[in-house]
């Protein structure tokens, strides 16, 4: 395992997709796709905890659940969720192309990048609850670095 300094801020996100019933042949791949799209992109490190607390959940919505002012019903939405600064503008760039292109590729269809939403939400500072504690960002790095000295042992 390499070396890991870390100079600013790590999450575990939780990402929330939000699409009609059946639009998706697999919601396991592509929750589990999202999921690692995500880690990829904030690129914490390679570590059990990491792997075990980024997450995503698809929500299938029976047709006619959400809908546009005009009245159309087919758009899905995304939400991730970090703690406070995990993602600088350039990772949230890719993080949105990367979602979108996913529920894109996911659904079969190339037209759904114009119908996709993707929200970028924080966490406020310790509002980040894990192992039945809200954790700051200093605690949730902390906890990397233990456990990656733990990795070594």
């Amino acid at each position: 395992m390499t070396t890991v300094i870390f100079t600013r801020s790590v999450s575990m996100p939780m990402i929330d997709i939000y699409a009609t019933a059946g639009l998706f042949a697999d919601v396991h791949e592509v929750a589990r796709a999202a999921a690692t799209i995500v880690k990829e992109v904030e690129q914490v490190p390679d570590i059990p905890m990491f792997h075990k607390n980024t997450a995503a959940f698809v929500h299938e919505l029976v047709p006619g659940a959400f809908t546009n002012v005009d009245g159309d019903t087919d758009y899905v939405r995304v939400q991730v969720l970090t703690n406070s600064g995990a993602l600088d503008r350039d990772k949230q760039v890719a993080v949105v192309r990367r979602l979108t292109d996913l529920v894109a590729s996911a659904a079969g269809d190339p037209t759904l990048v114009d119908r996709t939403w993707v929200l970028l939400t924080e966490a406020v500072e310790g509002g980040w609850g894990l192992w039945g504690h809200a954790h700051t960002n200093a605690e949730i790095v902390d906890a990397a670095r233990a456990e990656i000295g733990r990795l070594r042992g």
